[in-house]
């Protein structure tokens, strides 16, 4: 029987069988626990990225999905050694120098083999970066102390505190480079309290000199800012990061075969790599499991879904984004039968709605489905025009992107250090995403006609 929701049923009784399975699930809390703890960082490019790749798979195999890995060439950049300390200050007492804890932006150049010494300029804007002339920029380290908005963080507006943020990490070391640093040195991006630098990418622009590029703690900048309001201040930086050459490494694909319409496609998935300094448990081994036991609850409780739903493990995420890239490229000819991609990878907090990134025409197909399993979070429903970087490729091709919208005031303590521990991991907030997660993912796959 067809319901005026667009559901019969039988779907609506599996939907709340999904419920009560996720419910009393444990499964995604063990994966988590075995990628961080057994595994480690899965940088991409590391052996560990590929031991991950292989438990993924196995896991996938055993729960007897179609499983299949697709190769992707990634970049492989590995940190070695950070330290830093300012040298010259105001009021420096005799034989004393202060620490800084910093940690190299991914794919940073290496300073020489002694490091680089130089005075800091500290500017706050890109704004006020540009004011200045070249030859009071030329030699220094450039300290963008740009501050994470915490107020707007524990308000809620996360996504607004960051991404006034992470510009200064992406952008800032190529600006600096422009007027002439000799290095860079970026505010982390998240919360302060813990003194805890926190990595990232940083892209250098074509055509522009590279130049070593750090995070700093949020204490420490304001360190340096404080001193450098009263005088000259110089620091000491050593990074000696490597980059290797591109090497192989594999996006992993599960098929829970659609009985109806098998070329249609639902995709559920979280990004397999991490950063190094943690084990990455919130970004994002988190929303891999998540999207792991999402396709083991649905299988044990109808195992053909009318539609094909597809579990990826992304990879290179954090390095580049070269997974969601390659899958975008690989699958152009049948992007016009993915229903919409779901991904996780706001760490562990419990969902507070939806997030929808699509275009108008596609969006009004899911109305009804978004609509309904936003119900169990106040039927909340965010129209954003950022789909994130794993679902970038195939959101341009018109693939509607769709991810919860967790509570993620706990995830940017954590995000990028090396404190994205196991430990950290809420399993009752994140079974709370699974829930919501499963259910979305079965009601696309047996939505209408």
């Amino acid at each position: 029987m067809q319901r005026s929701n667009g559901f019969v049923a039988a779907t609506e009784l599996d939907l709340a069988a999904i419920w009560a399975a996720a419910q009393h699930s444990d499964y995604f809390y063990e994966c988590v626990r075995f990628l961080c703890n057994a595994i480690g960082p899965r940088q991409s490019g590391s052996s560990q990225a590929a031991a991950a790749v292989e438990y993924v798979r196995q896991q996938m195999h055993d729960l007897r999905l179609e499983v299949r890995l697709e190769p992707i060439t990634v970049g492989h950049w590995v940190r070695g050694k950070e330290k830093a300390q300012l040298v010259r200050y105001p009021g420096q007492v005799i034989d004393a120098n202060q620490k800084v804890v910093v940690t190299a932006l991914g794919n940073s150049l290496p300073t020489p083999p002694e490091g680089v010494t130089a005075p800091v300029i500290v500017v706050e804007t890109f704004e006020q970066l540009a004011r200045l002339t070249s030859d009071e920029v030329e030699g220094k380290a450039v300290l963008f102390n740009h501050r994470f908005d915490e107020f707007a963080a524990h308000a809620g507006r996360w996504e607004q505190a960051y991404s006034s943020a992470v510009p200064y990490r992406i952008e800032g070391p190529s600006r600096a480079a422009q007027k002439g640093a000799v290095a860079a040195l970026v505010r982390s991006t998240g919360l302060t309290g813990f003194r805890l630098p926190h990595t990232g990418v940083t892209e250098y622009a074509e055509g522009t000199p590279q130049i070593p590029a750090a995070a700093v703690t949020a204490e420490d900048a304001e360190l340096i800012a404080d001193l450098a309001s009263r005088g000259e201040v110089t620091i000491h930086l050593v990074l000696t990061p490597t980059r290797l050459p591109a090497t192989k490494i594999n996006n992993v694909i599960a098929d829970l075969k659609g009985s109806e319409l098998p070329e249609q496609i639902v995709i559920v998935s979280g990004h397999l790599d991490s950063w190094d300094l943690g084990t990455g448990a919130l970004d994002d081994a988190s929303g891999v499991a998540v999207a792991m036991d999402v396709l083991r609850i649905i299988k044990a409780v109808n195992p053909k879904p009318k539609r094909t739903i597809r579990f990826v493990a992304w990879m290179d995420e954090e390095n580049g984004g070269e997974g969601g890239r390659a899958y975008a490229e690989d699958h152009r000819t049948d992007l016009v039968n993915h229903i919409a991609a779901v991904e996780i990878d706001y760490g562990d907090g419990r969902p507070l709605g939806l997030s929808v990134c699509a275009s108008d025409d596609r969006i009004a197909p899911l109305a009804t489905v978004l609509e309904m399993i936003g119900d169990p979070v106040g039927g909340v429903v965010k129209v954003r025009n950022s789909p994130g970087v794993d679902l970038t490729a195939m959101n341009k091709a018109g693939v509607p992107a769709i991810s919860p919208l967790q509570d993620a005031r706990n995830y940017f303590a954590y995000q990028h250090t090396a404190a994205d521990t196991f430990d950290k991991v809420r399993a009752d907030e994140l079974r709370q995403t699974l829930q919501l997660i499963a259910r979305l993912v079965y009601a696309l796959a047996q939505y209408g006609d």
